[in-house]
């Protein structure tokens, strides 16, 4: 019977072809939206993560309650005896450790004067070692625009936008101009090796990455780091929490300001609760969308079985069982369905897989964004994105052809044979 009915569906285009194309569009675009949330929350925690949070990270107590100003006069001594001890705890986490800092940047004309000045937000890990995790992290070697990657002691990457302000060369010396770890000012010349841009308008504004031992001779932070960030092999929200919790009771005294202290990656800018209505948003988002297009598809199944109203009259009117001629329409529907799904799915994919590796530039949408977030959108495939579609695109098209079968069951013979009359 299956291969009687797939014949028939070949052969009689009119019962198969535009259903198949309904169903294959509206799972194409299931699918795409469904990708394109999911790549939405996995940026901005991979935005936020490798440049800023960590899955989680650990920090003095004082530390932690003036976070956004990363005064580093609060910041983890002893750093190389925490890295090995947070080493044997959690084995599982990736640990780095860093320094986040500030100051003016001063450039110097051929006299030696301040030419031009202007505010960074700088960064400094370990970048001189090429076996270093942040190479992995911070990636700068895929963002250079102009030069190269640090190389020898006192030399630091800026940011394109920034040093195309302050008209700096590469190869320019520079002048940064600090706090040190005890509160006295720091001077220090560094030697520009590249400019880099990042994608993210928020560090492309100003950001200056350096190497942690020459930043550490600079704030006089030797064996210290402003913050430790930890990754697990896949950010996990609740996982973090957990850990968190369970750090901070065990090991954080609170009467000690300089007690070491963990936070998630949940608890930095109210990331918490951007995450949770991103995640609301994209849920309520994709099932109105899912219902819609069932609603959508299930109308089509209805529209198909009261196009074959007579056709059905006639295969009733001949002797045609009942009961055998509504399994056949819902096998003809689970056909369609299964068939459209498939091919939406797969061409679905393919939009998806390639707007993942491609991405759409938004940098001129958004130019004072605060947020840390990536100016390319990029969907992000991931197993429900192969399974999104056939809700609306198998379920509702059966859905729709059995809800309309049901008038099979209200037809007699006597007013079969009117109709045939007519």
């Amino acid at each position: 019977m299956l291969l009687f009915i797939i014949k028939g569906l070949i052969r009689d285009r009119s019962r198969s072809l535009f259903p198949l194309i309904t169903v294959a569009l509206g799972v194409i675009i299931a699918v795409l939206m469904y990708s394109y949330m999911s790549g939405l929350t996995q940026d901005m925690v991979d935005t936020n993560a490798n440049f800023s949070t960590g899955h989680i990270k650990i920090v003095t107590r004082a530390y932690a309650e003036l976070i956004e100003q990363q005064p580093v006069d609060l910041a983890l001594l002893d750093i190389d005896e925490i890295l090995r001890e947070m080493g044997e705890l959690y084995p599982e986490i990736d640990w780095t450790e860093r320094i986040y800092f500030g100051g003016l940047i001063d450039v110097p004309d051929e006299a030696g004067d301040t030419k031009e000045q202007a505010f960074f937000g700088g960064i400094a890990a370990n970048l001189r070692d090429p076996a270093s995790k942040e190479h992995k992290l911070l990636k700068p070697a895929d963002y250079i625009v102009r030069g190269r990657m640090i190389e020898s002691e006192n030399e630091i990457l800026l940011s394109d936008d920034l040093a195309t302000t302050l008209k700096i060369e590469m190869g320019d010396e520079v002048t940064l101009i600090g706090e040190t770890m005890d509160g006295h000012m720091a001077f220090t010349n560094f030697r520009v090796a590249g400019t880099v841009r990042f994608g993210v308008m928020m560090l492309d504004r100003s950001a200056l990455l350096a190497d942690i031992n020459d930043v550490r001779h600079m704030l006089d932070m030797e064996g210290a780091a402003s913050e430790l960030l930890g990754y697990l092999p896949e950010f996990d929200g609740e996982r973090t929490d957990r850990l968190a919790a369970g750090f901070n009771e065990n090991f954080s005294d609170p009467d000690d300001e300089f007690s070491p202290y963990m936070l998630s990656l949940l608890d930095h800018d109210n990331l918490r609760g951007l995450f949770n209505y991103t995640d609301h948003a994209s849920t309520i988002l994709i099932s109105i969308f899912v219902f819609i297009m069932s609603v959508v598809l299930w109308n089509a199944g209805l529209m198909n079985g009261i196009r074959r109203y007579g056709e059905i009259g006639v295969r009733l009117a001949i002797g045609e069982d009942k009961f055998k001629l509504y399994r056949v329409m819902i096998y003809e529907s689970v056909l369609i369905g299964l068939a459209g799904s498939l091919a939406g799915t797969t061409i679905g994919l393919a939009f998806s897989y390639y707007w993942q590796s491609v991405g759409i530039d938004i940098s001129g949408a958004m130019p004072d964004v605060g947020m840390m977030m990536s100016d390319v959108l990029r969907t992000r495939v991931t197993t429900g994105a192969y399974f999104i579609g056939f809700i609306p695109g198998l379920f509702a098209t059966t859905l729709g052809a059995a809800l309309a079968g049901r008038g099979i069951f209200k037809r007699n013979t006597a007013q079969l044979f009117k109709e045939l009359e007519q």
